[in-house]
């Protein structure tokens, strides 16, 4: 199996506050998290990742939470150090940081370009005031405006927004109103999708009485798909749009079944050889997590996917792209034959779900797109 290309994915795991909405590992602190000694546990768990990546080159990294923009320019530089020590980082690594807009939940952009991110995500949600205390940010419009001119004007170009639509009583104007404002500030990408209820949050234990039906969301979609490719922006996954090709090359990886290392609490990771495709993941809970790197502990031991399961984790992410995949790529990433793919694909291509393109591509078709969870399913492995 030919090694594919390697990312770090860094978690920091607390918010101010937990939203409604969010299924992620955070955890509400604020001021009040252990941010040293957490630091002081990743830069433990780093020298424990490196002898993961046996000397391979990170393409890119990835400082997830959470809120990682609690943690101070100082704070990030001191871990982005500790990443140089341990890895051989591309020169032109894409390194991107989720911030937060409020004022209380980020530093000056400067700062954390000057300790090494060249790549800022804004989770923004809405330019609409009502709805952002709806979902239950802190923030306002404005705090977004000044965080993405401050970032922008601070020399870092590639910047992402986070929209969602679809949010309770979010009318189709509103919903492209919020598109237009984020268009007017050129970020390099625009990340736009449908709020869902998962699992384990308010949101799904009390549903909102006013959500948006299929249709009228649907009808967002659709209008603002053709709004974002007017101004340029191209989308190149389910929800995310790049301008001047500045697609995220992280999450790219994960589309494409690369190998990704993982640091900080809940963290997964996937790591490939030549025994198979592994998976491994970190304590969840922040506490346990700094308790067992402490302790000289580390994560469970790495779990190889069975070989019934392969296809379908690939399918699951690379399926979302517009492109599709090639069929090198499906067998370099999953040691399957290329031989294989006609048998697997051949139920959803006989339902119009997915096509094989350009001779050795394979994408989902407009139909697949839209019904994507559908079409996901198709290759989920036959239970015995």
């Amino acid at each position: 199996m030919i090694p594919p290309p390697l990312s770090l994915y860094v978690h920091l795991p607390w918010c101010v506050q937990k939203c409604p909405y969010c299924d992620f590992n955070s955890h509400a602190a604020g001021s009040s998290a252990p941010r040293r000694r957490y630091l002081d546990a990743l830069l433990v768990d780093l020298e424990v990742e490196a002898s993961r990546a046996a000397g391979r080159k990170l393409e890119s990294i990835f400082l997830g939470g959470g809120t990682p923009s609690l943690f101070s320019p100082d704070e990030i530089g001191r871990l982005l150090d500790g990443v140089r020590a341990c890895f051989d980082v591309d020169g032109n690594a894409e390194i991107t940081m989720e911030a937060n807009p409020g004022t209380v939940e980020c530093g000056e952009p400067a700062g954390y370009r000057d300790a090494g991110v060249n790549r800022l995500s804004f989770g923004g949600q809405s330019f609409n005031d009502a709805l952002l205390k709806t979902i239950g940010r802190i923030h306002g419009s404005e705090d977004i405006v000044r965080a993405v001119n401050d970032a922008q004007q601070a020399g870092v170009a590639n910047v992402n927004i986070d929209l969602m639509h679809g949010l309770p009583g979010q009318g189709v104007a509103a919903a492209i109103e919020d598109l237009e404002t984020a268009l007017s500030l050129t970020p390099a990408h625009i990340s736009w999708y449908q709020l869902t209820l998962e699992p384990n949050t308010i949101f799904y234990a009390r549903p909102p009485e006013d959500l948006p039906d299929e249709e009228t969301t649907y009808r967002m979609q659709e209008l603002g798909q053709a709004l974002l490719a007017e101004n340029g922006y191209r989308q190149y996954e389910v929800s995310a749009f790049a301008r001047d090709d500045k697609v995220c090359a992280h999450n790219l990886n994960y589309w494409l079944f690369g190998d990704y290392l993982a640091a900080g609490a809940g963290a997964h990771g996937k790591i490939s050889d030549s025994r198979g495709v592994f998976r491994y993941q970190k304590p969840a809970h922040p506490l346990q997590y700094m308790q067992t790197i402490e302790a000289g502990g580390q994560s469970a031991a790495p779990v190889r996917i069975a070989a019934t399961d392969l296809v379908f984790e690939f399918m699951l992410n690379a399926l979302r792209l517009s492109d599709g995949f090639s069929e090198t790529i499906f067998s370099e990433r999953t040691g399957l034959s290329v031989d294989e793919l006609p048998r697997v694909m051949r139920p959803a291509a006989k339902k119009g779900l997915v096509a094989r393109v350009a001779e050795s591509r394979w994408q989902a078709t407009p139909i697949g797109r839209r019904f994507l969870n559908d079409l996901q399913a198709e290759f989920l492995p036959e239970q015995s």
